[in-house]
């Protein structure tokens, strides 16, 4: 009897291994540093199966106000994506000017607070990710960024809404400067007109890099869509 269950599962097993993972969509919405060209967007696609489709209307120079006041999010909303994963911070800060500027512990929670609940209401499921890190390193090696307050916004709405998060921040601080600032050059996009190191943007490179990161932290925090990512050939530290 023992035997004759055990293959009754083993088919039960195989038969649901073979069963088509039924189609989905995923949104990007975010900055710079989500899109295809210069952000992880790239990369994460790439680690998804045919079943999941990735539409990345991530824009660069765009914070979490400014992307609502342009309409860039109602167009987010009517795509009518099964998960929307939401990345905004680098604009937000002081110095960005009136129309993009917002106060981490009001006007930027109460944005990102909207995303989700909107999100929520148009029947799709929202994924918070805290802002990748700048690569500017201080002479003891460690990290010099100000993204800070607003990365302590985004994990409190997460835990205060229960939001699933991937903590891409402390992620990829952890990652850069576990590679040291020689090795983490090859994450930087080309320098710009001036010449100057690129430490905010991504290279293929970067983006496959944490295009990876993302993936492998969206099955740990959403399981249901473990089945819709390539994590076979992924190891704990995606290998520059």
């Amino acid at each position: 009897m023992l035997m004759k269950f055990a293959a009754a599962f083993a088919f039960s097993a195989a038969l649901t291994a073979q069963t088509p993972q039924p189609a989905i969509k995923i949104v990007l919405v975010g900055d710079s540093t989500v899109t295809d060209a210069s952000g992880w967007g790239a990369g994460f696609a790439r680690m998804l199966k045919p079943a999941a489709e990735c539409v990345n209307l991530s824009a660069g120079g765009r914070s979490s106000k400014s992307f609502i006041a342009e309409g860039r999010w109602e167009k987010a909303l009517a795509v009518k994506a099964d998960y929307v994963l939401i990345q905004f911070g680098h604009n937000d800060e002081p110095g960005k000017g009136p129309e993009r500027e917002t106060d981490p512990g009001t006007t930027y929670r109460a944005n990102m607070a909207r995303y989700v609940d909107e999100a929520r209401a148009a029947g799709t499921k929202p994924i918070l990710v805290t802002s990748l890190t700048r690569r500017s390193f201080g002479p003891d090696g460690k990290i010099r960024c100000t993204l800070g307050p607003y990365v302590e916004a985004v994990r409190k709405l997460a835990a205060d809404k229960s939001v699933p998060l991937i903590d891409l921040y402390a992620l990829s601080l952890d990652a850069v400067e576990r590679l040291g600032p020689a090795a983490a050059v090859a994450l930087d996009a080309a320098p710009g007109p001036d010449g100057k190191p690129d430490k905010t943007h991504l290279s293929p490179k970067g983006s496959d890099f944490f295009g990876a990161t993302i993936a492998r932290e969206l099955a740990r925090a959403v399981p249901e869509l473990a089945p819709y990512l390539d994590l076979r050939d992924l190891t704990p530290s995606p290998a520059l």
